[in-house]
């Protein structure tokens, strides 16, 4: 029997509401959100929501993605990947990640202080928690003046100062401080501490993976009516304490096509589209994402319907479909390209001085971690 084609594939953004969210999803990438309360009552939501995050593509379990194009419309990627396996990821992908899709796309609106946080590297998530570790890259789309992102620290820290000033509310006084560019991108190395606060609307593609360990909350832990678990005695092990290392700010510049990151990870790279770009999936042996960050354009493959790709839209194209084009439909159009990482040795971030201080405390009243609660 003739296999059935594949084609570029849309999915419905699903919207995460966040204490540190805005309406910019929903005013500047004209997102259109459907929440459904817990009696299966459906609401149409508006700017008045604090929206943090819109989750383009996700294949969590407890949280997947619905398809809204094309033949494979209404189910979720979780059950084509079940189906579809190496033909969705390709043949590459697909031994190392099994019917997992490998990433996870969002768009982040970081209107108020986002939680000073870090992610285990995989050696360390798949040890404790069965799971991916969460490397990220954020590409800043939009700034508003006064923003600013935190990223690792300005020198060498010890875990004892770090403890310390997660307790006294003073860590951001040892924090390495971006004031990002549209059109920057920054690499949340797994173990890097990091925030942001003050206006800014992000393209995230990171690791399927919801490994996150809050060490700090701007003060909303302490108000009942705000407060969210911390993991700080969780997360003192897997932070790396060294000084932020400038390589993993990149900085806005324009080229026809350059490589953000090439990490065992994920794979990401900024397009800046004058004309029509072909692509090739069997050059890389894994599918392709895109997430249009500015202008708009359209994915053309022989025998599919061509699928528009708007600002601020995702499309997953399968491995399984590998000639195509990326058109773009205005001038000034980006968008970002993304991959599987080939999932390697992961790295160590465990230091003597972390070892130290972890064998010399009692830690009393920590929560456990609560998943994707950034």
């Amino acid at each position: 029997m003739e296999k059935k084609q594949l084609y570029p594939i849309k999915f419905t953004p699903i919207p995460s509401r966040r204490p540190w969210g805005g309406n910019a999803l929903i005013k500047k990438l004209g997102k259109e959100f459907v929440e459904v309360d817990k009696d299966g009552n459906e609401r149409v939501m508006t700017t008045d929501d604090l929206i943090g995050e819109s989750w383009e593509l996700a294949d969590m379990g407890f949280e997947d993605s619905v398809i809204a194009n094309g033949w494979l419309a209404g189910n979720t990627i979780g059950e084509v990947m079940e189906t579809y396996m190496e033909r969705i990821v390709g043949d590459t992908v697909f031994p190392k990640y099994g019917t997992q899709f490998p990433l996870l796309i969002k768009y982040l609106d970081i209107n108020d202080k986002l939680s000073v946080q870090a992610h285990p590297d995989d050696e360390v998530a798949i040890e404790r928690y069965d799971s991916l570790g969460k490397a990220e890259i954020w590409y800043v789309m939009d700034v508003q003046p006064g923003a600013k992102v935190w990223a690792g620290f300005n020198r060498d820290v010890t875990a004892q100062e770090l403890f310390d000033r997660c307790q006294d509310g003073t860590v951001d006084e040892i924090l390495n401080v971006i004031e990002p560019k549209p059109g920057d991108a920054i690499f949340v190395k797994p173990g890097t501490v990091h925030a942001a606060d003050g206006g800014i609307l992000i393209a995230e593609i990171q690791e399927s993976s919801d490994m996150t360990f809050r060490l700090y909350d701007w003060g909303r832990e302490k108000d009942p009516k705000t407060a969210r678990p911390i993991h700080l005695a969780e997360a003192m092990d897997l932070i790396d304490y060294g000084k932020f290392d400038e390589a993993n700010w990149i900085k806005a510049e324009v080229s026809p096509c350059r490589t953000l990151i090439d990490r065992k990870e994920l794979t990401v790279k900024e397009m800046h589209l004058v004309e029509a770009v072909k692509r090739n999936t069997s050059e890389t042996g894994s599918f392709l994402v895109y997430m249009c960050v500015t202008g708009g354009a359209k994915i053309v493959a022989p025998g599919c319907e061509e699928v528009v790709l708007g600002k601020g839209e995702t499309v997953l194209v399968p491995a399984d479909m590998p000639e195509f084009e990326v058109v773009p439909a205005e001038k000034g159009t980006i968008v970002l390209e993304a991959a599987a990482g080939l999932y390697e040795e992961a790295d160590d971030y465990i230091n003597p001085d972390t070892e130290a201080f972890l064998e010399g405390e009692d830690y009393e009243g920590v929560e456990t971690l609560d998943k994707e609660e950034e």
